[in-house]
């Protein structure tokens, strides 16, 4: 197996007594795509910025490609592309030639400079307006033109801000079957996104961040089997007429703490509470006995934005953290 690409160990950033990232470590694959998500302020940018080599962690280390964050921090420019949410662009410049700006930027020969732009033009699906001035693209296009202008120096890993946010759906649909196009041909990316079924559809990994600290990671397979400690059932009635016996009877067995919602519209009670297989056959059994008709009866999976508002409930319920001065560096969890 080829090392990992990507591998961050005790990665801190303090601003003064502000910690933005606080003991980040985790390890990411060739070809995978991670998805880095938080709350606003959560160190994401943070962790951007130092992968990128735009900041310096106060402590820890970065490596991508076995190349250090830090100490390497011009081979890391040639290891890294960057794609921000907003990417600028100068007026009255075509799309062939803001990409020949850039691969002059990285002083590639003209040739081989031309070469280049046709292959990311037609990796990133632009290669049609080519001759088009950048100022009246659509914003899909112009995301499209920024994904190749990130892959002309053929990094190692991309770092994709919110590459989803403000497309119309078949936008975003073609954004995504072009990232697992790019983890296919063995691009490695870590894409943030506001938009977390999208992001559940193509990430490999998961990880959370809340407060500078990374509060999951792994597969969201993994992170479910962790989190889902209360799981979502959901009882599908024949008639609505039997709504409130169904909840009364649901609250007997499962308990007062059950989390309990009923929808008459939809001839729905849906209760979130720690059961185990048989307790779920029992409560199955006692509302066929009393007659309260159910038709359905189904555990529903978590899924990210479950995941997500999970770990922040535990982490709303958690004491603020204390200033980082005055903790050790503990392990990531």
């Amino acid at each position: 197996m080829s090392p990992p690409v990507l591998v961050t160990s005790h990665l801190t950033k303090q601003y003064g007594t502000l910690t933005a990232l606080d003991d980040l470590s985790l390890v990411l694959d060739r070809g995978h795509i991670l998805g880095l998500i938080g709350p606003n302020g959560a160190g994401k940018t943070t962790t951007i910025r130092i992968l990128a080599g735009q900041a310096r962690p106060t402590r820890g280390s970065a490596t991508i490609a076995g190349a250090d964050c830090v100490r390497d921090a011009r081979q890391i420019k040639r290891l890294v592309g960057y794609m921000p949410d907003v990417f600028g662009y100068y007026d009255n410049m075509r799309v062939q030639e803001y990409l020949d700006f850039f691969g002059a930027a990285f002083r590639m020969p003209r040739r081989q400079r031309a070469e280049r732009i046709d292959a990311v033009m037609e990796t990133a699906g632009c290669t049609d307006f080519r001759d088009r001035f950048l100022e009246v693209l659509s914003f899909g296009m112009k995301q499209r033109v920024g994904i190749a202008r990130t892959l002309l120096h053929d990094p190692e890993i991309l770092i994709l801000d919110e590459p989803g946010t403000g497309l119309d759906p078949k936008a975003r649909i073609e954004m995504r079957e072009l990232l697992l196009r790019l983890a296919a041909m063995g691009k490695t990316l870590i894409v943030t996104s506001h938009i977390l079924p999208e992001l559940s559809r193509i990430c490999d990994r998961v990880a959370i961040l809340v407060r500078g600290r990374l509060r999951a990671f792994g597969t969201l397979e993994e992170i479910l089997r962790t989190l889902s400690e209360r799981s979502l059932v959901e009882v599908q009635l024949v008639s609505a007429d039997r709504i409130d016996a169904a909840a009364a009877l649901i609250r007997r067995h499962v308990g007062d703490d059950a989390q309990i919602a009923a929808s008459p519209a939809e001839a729905i009670v849906r209760f979130r509470a720690s059961q185990s297989d048989q307790d779920r056959a029992n409560l199955l059994a006692a509302l066929v006995a009393e007659g309260v008709g159910p038709s359905q009866f189904r555990e529903v999976p978590m899924d990210l934005e479950d995941t997500f508002l999970s770990v922040m409930r535990r982490e709303e319920a958690s004491p603020a953290p204390a200033p980082s001065s005055a903790r050790g560096s503990g392990g990531a969890p």
